[in-house]
This record gives structure tokens, sequence and C-alpha cells, in this order.
């Protein structure tokens, strides 16, 4: 069965193509910029990139050249759009209503637009891509949307209620609820199976590290606490967005004038903070790191290293309290993955914790490279585990539709 697997974002679209159930990657590639003035896409089969820019005025033209890609007679990988025979969309925000993936209905979007209060960079992006896709390969299309809140919603009530007036949650759903969780639950599923111990046993503290970033306690199998919260804000800090900060921050910044309304508070927050906010230069850490290695120490760049790996240990230390037995820590996401700076220095002061790395694994584990990184000795394993959000979609609605 071939399964397109969408990730529409506000000005993107991420897509591949993939055969199952052998999860084999037919093609894949991005629509970005769309809406300005120049627009691209990029499509990739096996090791050929084919890229152009043109205008890009929505996402509905967007879609449509993404299937005329996969169309094309050069470098496409299909003959006939009706060889596509489900889509799986990322949806970002399903709220309390959805803890799985489900196939998308009148009703189901409905509810993803019922949410759009709570997550309003993210759902009426997916709720475009979803039109989208009905309108160029029609309504009897099957398709499925992943939630990234769904694996999250096993959170004890202890865990995702805020210390507010209660009315906020019962009358306007305020609470945490987490995200990344597609890439938690594949890593999760991995872990385990990396580590021999079944899925429904396994303790495990997930640093899912990228531009967005988030972790996540594991507790036999299930997520128990995650460091986002009503929104992708919370938690460790992330490329541009800041994490857990003093609140009252924000009534200081409009108090003083520093920001004039609630909406330069949000762009602050989340657009102009985190790593470019402390750096003034680059959200990219592999910046970051060249430049600390260059400057050293005492640089604003080795400044950014520290705050981020503080902040990441500090969560899994709560977390390593919160489990009580840790099977493993699992890296993954493009900083968790290939930055073993930002690996050593997070776990470095754990050893008391029975957490401990083996220098040259985790220096030689990276651009692509898996597995154990801890010392022999180490009673927790340290492990860097590949994510794969597309292959988890891919597998969600093979597994709804077929």
């Amino acid at each position: 069965m071939i399964v397109l697997v969408i990730n529409c974002g506000s000005s993107s679209i991420k897509y591949q193509l993939f055969d199952m159930p052998e999860k084999t990657v037919l093609a894949k590639g991005l629509v970005d910029r769309i809406g300005l003035e120049t627009g691209s896409l990029t499509h990739k089969v096996a090791d050929t990139k084919h890229q152009f820019e043109k205008s890009i005025p929505d996402h509905k033209v967007g879609m449509k050249l993404i299937l005329a890609a996969l169309l094309d007679p050069e470098h496409g990988v299909i003959k006939d759009i009706h060889e596509i025979k489900a889509v799986g969309h990322r949806v970002v925000h399903g709220g309390e209503q959805y803890n799985t993936s489900v196939v998308i209905t009148d009703e189901v979007i409905a509810g993803i637009e019922s949410v759009t209060d709570l997550a309003p960079l993210h759902n009426p992006a997916n709720l475009i891509g979803i039109n989208a896709v009905q309108e160029a390969l029609g309504n009897d299309i099957k398709m499925v949307a992943v939630f990234d809140t769904a694996f999250h919603q096993t959170l004890p009530k202890h865990a995702y209620l805020y210390p507010l007036p209660y009315e906020l949650y019962e009358n306007h759903k305020v609470r945490k609820y987490g995200f990344h969780g597609t890439s938690h639950h594949f890593v999760t599923r991995k872990t385990a199976g990396l580590l021999g111990i079944p899925e429904h046993q396994v303790n495990l503290i997930i640093c899912h590290l990228g531009n967005g970033g988030s972790v996540t306690a594991v507790k036999n199998g299930k997520s128990i606490d995650t460091t986002m919260g009503l929104t992708p804000l919370a938690g460790v800090m992330m490329g541009t967005r800041c994490g857990d900060v003093d609140p009252a921050i924000a009534f200081y910044l409009l108090e003083k004038g520093i920001c004039k309304d609630f909406h330069e508070v949000d762009n602050m927050f989340n657009k102009k903070s985190g790593i470019l906010g402390v750096s003034q230069k680059t959200s990219d850490m592999r910046d970051i790191e060249d430049e600390a290695d260059e400057l050293g120490p005492e640089s604003r760049a080795q400044l950014v290293l520290d705050i981020f790996s503080y902040r990441v240990k500090m969560y899994i230390g709560a977390y390593m309290g919160v489990l009580g037995r840790v099977d493993a820590i699992a890296f993954t996401g493009g900083i968790g993955e290939n930055g073993p700076i930002i690996r050593w220095a997070a776990c470095d002061t754990l050893q008391n914790l029975g957490v401990k790395i083996d220098p040259v694994k985790n220096k030689n584990t990276w651009r692509g490279a898996e597995g154990d990184i801890s010392a022999s000795n180490s009673s927790v394993k340290v492990m860097v585990v590949q994510t794969d959000e597309e292959g988890f979609i891919a597998s969600d609605t093979y597994r709804l539709v077929k």
C-alpha cells in the first residue's frame, strides 16, 4: 500500500511517500516559504535531489506541486495519483479528545478545530493540509490524524494539572498536554527493543532535543510526565523558544513598556529567545558548537551550551526521582542524535545517580549512528536513538486503513 505522510506547518509542507508495510521510502521532500514572494520545492528520490523555486501562494498550490513531483516522468515515483491509497497527517493538538491516532472524519475535523485556540500556530495549518489533500485527491481518499499530544494522555492528573484556579481546567481545559508525542512514542518502542525489555515494562527518560525540545518520563511504556505544557513553549531551552521562565517576566515587560502588548511578549518568548536570544546570532546549535570551540570557555557560545545542557540535566535529575527505576536515558532529535558535547554535559554530574557515559562511544556516535554510549560500569544505560516520526505516522496510517 502506498501511503503519503504530510506534516503541514504554517509556511511549509514536509512529505514522505512510503510503500507499506515494508516502510520503504519512495520519495520525500519539502515545500517551503509558502505565501512569500518566492517559494521552493525540494524533492528527493534515493540520493538524487531536485529543487526549484517559484511562487507558492498557498498550501493548495503546495500540495499540487508535491503530487506533480511524485508523478513527474523524470523524477517521479508513481504513474497514477490513485496509487496513493492513504494519507497520514501530523496534527499537533488533539486536546483531551484523542489519545490515539484516528481515521479522519467530519467529526474529527470538528474536533481538531475545537482546540485551535490551544495551538493557534499549528492546528490551523494542519487543517489546511487536510483540506488541500481532499481537494487534490478527492473526498474518498482515506486519511489518518496522528496527534502529537496523544502519547501524553496517560499523564496522571497530579502531573498535568497546574496549581491555578481549578475552574480554568474545568471551563477552559488549561492543563499540561505535552508535545513531540509521536517521537517519544516511537523512541519508547525502539529503545525497549534495543534493551530487550518488553515495551510495557520499560522505564525511560527520553530527551528529544532539536530546534524544539522536550524531555519525557516513561514508566512501563507510558508517558507519565513531560516538559512541554499547555503549549510547546514550556520546558527546556530551544532554538528560538525560551522554555521555562518566571511567568512574572511577562508582566514586567508589559509594565515597563519593553513589550507594548501580549503579542510582542508571545513573539519574544517563541521566536526571539532560546539559543537565538542568548547568542544574538543563530538558533542553530551546530554554529554554537563551532563558535565555542573557536572562542573558548568565556565566549557567549559556551554560555549557550552551558544553559542548554544545564536545563536538560535538571529535568533528567527530576525525572529520575519521579520514575525511581530508570532503564535508560535516550537522546534523540537533531541535537540529541548529533550532539556529543550536549549529551556529555547533560549527564556529566549524574554519576552518583548511576549515569556514566563512555567518552569514546559518545564522541563517535553521530551522523546517523545510534546505540549504547554508556560506560561499562553505568547502572543506567545511556542511548542514542534515531527518531522516525514520519515512519511512525505511516505505520499508524497503514494499520488503521488497511
